[in-house]
């Protein structure tokens, strides 16, 4: 591990690790992504100012790391991984049947007619996650297209573009 320097006014350690930076965040910063997250996901001080987080970049992504797991990643925003929404569901949800798992774990975008339920609430542009509908499991995280009322409606066409799945880039991250 190489140090490429060290901030020790605001106690913020930057290391590069393999190609990636990684940078121990301070109480202001923590405080900035909480009140990130509250206005996007409604989360009340979802980090507390104690805990040893971590932002970490390569040469394409930005990402969260908590107790050495990559938790968020960022696309435009903060986006909770498929790893956290395991323990912790955040997001409203689009359900697909058994037919659509294998397409959605490929990283396709979430079509209609494997959409069997979707939250009510879900509107255009929002971050869900999509689960499969025998164990409400997150398979994929997209942004939705539509309103959950014209997903229900619409009889075909893409719904749902998936950002992130179990088995791509971000999920192999550690």
């Amino acid at each position: 591990m190489e140090r490429l320097g060290s901030n020790n006014s605001s106690n913020t350690d930057v290391e590069m690790v393999v190609g990636k930076m990684k940078k121990q965040l301070n109480n202001k910063d923590v405080k900035e992504i909480n009140g990130q997250l509250k206005q996007q996901y409604r989360l009340q001080d979802f980090f507390d100012k104690q805990e040893q987080l971590f932002e970490v970049h390569d040469k394409e992504q930005r990402y969260l790391k908590k107790d050495n797991e990559i938790i968020f990643f960022f696309h435009k925003q903060w986006i909770p991984t498929i790893k956290l929404l395991l323990r912790k569901q955040l997001l409203k949800t689009i359900t697909v049947d058994k037919g659509a798992i294998k397409f959605v774990v490929n990283g396709a975008d979430i079509m209609r007619p494997g959409i069997t339920a979707v939250d009510a609430g879900v509107q255009m542009d929002e971050i869900v996650a999509v689960v499969d509908e025998t164990h409400h499991k997150p398979l994929a995280v997209g942004v939705a297209l539509f309103s959950g009322a014209d997903i229900e409606k619409a009889t075909s066409g893409k719904m749902v573009k998936n950002i992130h799945y179990v088995g791509d880039d971000v999920w192999k991250i550690n």
